[in-house]
C-alpha cells in the first residue's frame, strides 16, 4: 500500500504544469453546476444568462490558463483577464470568475521580469472594462461599485507580492545559514590541520635538528631517525583520516558526533603518545593521568586531547629543553588539563623562550573548542616565568 509520504513525493515530482491544472479544472466543473449558475463574481449588474458557445470560450480563458499561473504567470494573468472581462460584458456571472483573483496572487508571487509594467497594464486595461460594464448596465452599477472593486483586485496582487517577499527572504535565510555552515566547517578543517601539522611537523624538526649532532653517536642517531620516521607516518595517517573526512561518503557506519568528530577522537592511551613522542624530540615531559575516560565524555576526549598536542608543541618551539608537566584529571563531570613550562630551558633563554609566538592561532582554537563545550580556558605565565595553558571541559556534551 502506497503510503502518504511516497504519495506525496510522487505528486511533487510531477511538472508544475500537472500539479496546478486540477485548480482550473475544479473551477471549470464548478461552473457547470446548476446550483452555482449565476453565483460567481458580479460587475456592473448586468443580467444574468444562460451559457451559449462564447460563455464555453470564456470558462476555457478563466479556469485552464491556470495550469501556467507558475511557468508563465504573465500569460495566465492575461488570458484569465481575457475570459473575466468576457464573462462580465455577457453577464454569465459563473463561477470561474474567481480565476482572476488567483492568476493576480499568482502573478503577485511569481512573476520575476517587467512586474511594474505588468500592474500598471491590467490596471490601464480595468478602466475601459469599467466604462463598458457602466454603460451596459443602464445605471445598474455606480461608480463606486467599480472603484471599490478595484482595491480588492490590487490586495490579491499585494498577497502574492507578500508570499513572493517571504519566499525570497527564506531563500536568502537558507544561503546565509549555508554560507555560515561552510565558513564554519573550514574553520573545523583549517584547525584540525594546524593541529595535526604543526605538532608532528614540530617534533620532526626538532628530532632532525638534534640529529645533526649525534653523527658521532650512531645508535643514538639511529634512535633519532627511526623516530623521525615514526613521526612522518603518524602525520601522514592523521593527515590522510582527516582527508577521508572530506569525503561525502566517508562515515558510513563510523559513527560521528555532532562536530564530526566521532571518527577522529584519540583512541586509549593517546595522550601518552603525544608524550612519548615529546620525549624523543628532546623535551623533558613529566604525564600525570587521574581518573580513566568515560565513554560518554563526547567530545571532551577530543578538546583534551587537542590542548595537550597544542600545548606541547609550543613547547617544543619556544621553551625547547626546559621541563614540561602535563596533567590530566578525568572527572564524572569534567576533564581538567594542565600543561606548564618552567622557563629554563638548556638553551639559557628564560621566560622569554617559555612564552608562544607565532600567529596565536593555536591558544585561539584551543579557547574556541573549550568555549564551545561551555568549558573554561586560559593560558598565560607562570609566577615562575614560565608558562601554564589549563582548560575545563565539560564531559558528556557530544556536540
Amino acid at each position: 500500500m502506497i503510503s502518504p509520504r511516497q504519495l506525496s513525493g510522487w505528486w511533487h515530482r510531477l511538472d508544475v504544469r500537472v500539479r496546478d491544472l486540477p485548480l482550473g479544472l475544479l473551477l471549470l466543473a464548478g461552473s457547470f453546476l446548476p446550483a452555482l449558475h449565476g453565483k460567481g463574481t458580479e460587475v456592473g449588474n448586468l443580467p444574468t444568462r444562460p451559457f451559449d458557445a462564447l460563455a464555453l470560450l470564456a470558462l476555457g480563458l478563466e479556469c485552464l490558463p491556470l495550469a501556467v499561473r507558475r511557468r508563465w504567470p504573465a500569460v495566465c494573468l492575461a488570458l484569465v483577464s481575457a475570459g473575466f472581462a468576457v464573462d462580465q460584458l455577457r453577464g454569465y456571472h459563473s463561477v470561474a470568475g474567481t480565476a482572476l483573483p488567483l492568476a493576480l496572487i499568482s502573478t503577485g508571487a511569481h512573476l520575476e521580469r517587467h512586474r511594474r509594467a505588468a500592474a500598471l497594464a491590467f490596471s490601464a486595461v480595468y478602466v475601459p472594462l469599467a466604462v463598458a460594464l457602466y454603460r451596459l448596465g443602464a445605471g445598474g452599477e455606480t461608480v463606486t461599485g467599480f472603484v471599490t472593486f478595484y482595491p480588492v483586485l490590487v490586495l490579491a496582487w499585494g498577497a502574492g507580492a507578500w508570499l513572493r517577499a517571504n519566499r525570497i527572504a527564506e531563500a536568502e535565510h537558507r544561503r546565509r545559514v549555508a554560507d555560515d555552515t561552510r565558513t564554519a566547517e573550514r574553520t573545523r578543517i583549517a584547525r584540525e590541520l594546524h593541529d595535526v601539522v604543526t605538532h608532528h611537523v614540530t617534533a620532526m624538526v626538532v628530532q632532525a635538528e638534534a640529529a645533526r649532532y649525534l653523527t658521532a653517536a650512531p645508535e643514538r642517531l639511529d634512535q633519532t631517525l627511526t623516530a623521525v620516521s615514526d613521526t612522518g607516518r603518524r602525520a601522514i595517517a592523521d593527515l590522510r583520516h582527516l582527508l577521508d573526512l572530506l569525503n561525502p561518503d566517508h562515515g558510513d557506519g563510523h559513527g560521528t558526533d555532532g562536530l564530526g568528530t566521532g571518527a577522529r577522537t584519540p583512541h586509549t592511551g593517546g595522550l601518552l603518545t603525544l608524550v612519548e613522542q615529546t620525549r624523543q624530540a628532546g623535551q623533558p615531559v613529566e604525564f600525570t593521568e587521574e581518573g580513566t575516560p568515560t565513554q560518554s565524555a563526547g567530545s571532551a576526549d577530543l578538546v583534551a586531547y587537542r590542548v595537550v598536542q597544542e600545548s606541547l608543541t609550543n613547547a617544543l618551539k619556544y621553551a625547547r629543553g626546559s621541563r614540561t608537566s602535563v596533567r590530566v584529571r578525568h572527572g564524572g563531570k569534567e576533564i581538567t588539563v594542565e600543561v606548564g613550562t618552567d622557563g629554563s630551558g638548556k638553551d639559557g633563554s628564560g621566560s622569554a623562550a617559555a612564552s608562544p609566538g607565532g600567529s596565536g592561532r593555536g591558544l585561539a582554537g584551543l579557547r574556541e573548542r573549550v568555549a564551545v563545550l561551555g568549558g573554561e580556558f586560559s593560558a598565560g605565565h607562570a609566577p615562575d616565568g614560565g608558562f601554564v595553558v589549563r582548560a575545563r571541559i565539560p564531559a558528556g556534551n557530544p556536540t
